[in-house]
């Protein structure tokens, strides 16, 4: 009989001496870093870059750093939905039997995958900020909102004023993560065993039929883990477009530490909304899985 996987674990001796050794080396290193480092903290600046008091209604709103980590949520979230419709096509591409859609995504994500990312970054982002954007009509569109649709749209997108910047940055990072999910979407699809295509065609479904609601619902609950984990790692990347002036959280965090000359609490802070964000959205994507695998099972 194998034990519960899910089952909770208690702390043994092995594991409190461990623990207890790495505090005490994280305790050793830092005493002696303290004694040799020339360094005055001061951490009275983090509520002013958190919020900041509006002049006209009194409230208290979210002032440029946490303004940057709105702009980084926003711009993965629309990032990731992209990157998902793209990498799913170009998935299933590459499971045809047919040559052409085969080679497409085979070249897509053979040439996203072995290019840099900040490469890939530049490349695409000065295309499409010079070319597609202006072309689309986005900024005389978002000028001639009312402000109830400005009010939306800072909620949805950010403010106005910026929107092709966050187009722009979600346009690429997307591109980028697309030839990712087309792997993972390509192995979920080829995972699922040839006997339900079979048995799909032995009770008269054709062959759209069987892929549409045989092949591609067991395929998507089986890549589920693995997208949840592409999204938390599409966060971090994120920071990546803060080098093509797009005002997310790393970008603000630098603005930050070049302005009030406090680049450890700055970067020591930004790494910890960093931190919250992914590891809380990990232990929701655990919980979701354990959830999802008990009501499949």
């Amino acid at each position: 009989m194998y034990p519960d996987p899910d089952r909770p674990r208690k702390a043994g001796t092995i594991d409190v001496i461990i623990v207890g050794a790495v505090l005490a080396v994280v305790y050793y290193l830092w005493s002696n870093v303290s004694n040799v480092l020339v360094y005055k903290w001061d951490w009275n600046f983090v509520p002013s870059v958190m919020f900041v008091q509006d002049e006209q209604s009194g409230w208290w709103r979210p002032n440029v750093l946490l303004e940057g980590l709105l702009t980084t949520i926003r711009l993965s979230i629309w990032a990731m939905l992209f990157a998902c419709v793209l990498g799913l096509l170009l998935g299933v591409m590459a499971t045809r039997k047919r040559l052409l859609p085969r080679l497409a995504s085979r070249a897509y994500v053979g040439l996203i995958r072995n290019v840099p990312p900040l490469v890939f970054i530049f490349v695409f982002y000065f295309f499409i900020s010079s070319q597609l954007v202006p072309a689309l009509g986005i900024d005389s569109w978002a000028r001639e909102l009312g402000p109830q649709g400005r009010s939306i749209m800072g909620i949805v997108l950010g403010p106005p004023d910026l929107l092709e910047n966050l187009i722009s940055g979600v346009i690429c990072l997307a591109m980028y993560e697309a030839a990712y999910i087309a792997e993972i979407v390509r192995a979920g699809i080829q995972s699922v065993p040839s006997g339900q295509s079979e048995a799909a065609t032995t009770v008269g479904l054709g062959p759209w039929q069987s892929f549409r609601y045989v092949i591609l619902p067991q395929a998507l609950h089986a890549v589920m883990p693995p997208m949840a984990n592409q999204f938390i790692l599409l966060i971090k990347n994120s920071s990546i477009v803060s080098l093509i002036s797009i005002q997310e959280l790393t970008f603000m965090g630098t603005e930050i530490a070049v302005s009030t000359g406090r680049r450890f609490e700055t970067w020591i802070l930004v790494a910890v909304m960093y931190f919250l964000l992914c590891y809380g959205l990990a232990l929701l994507f655990a919980r979701w899985e354990r959830r999802s695998r008990q009501q499949f099972t």
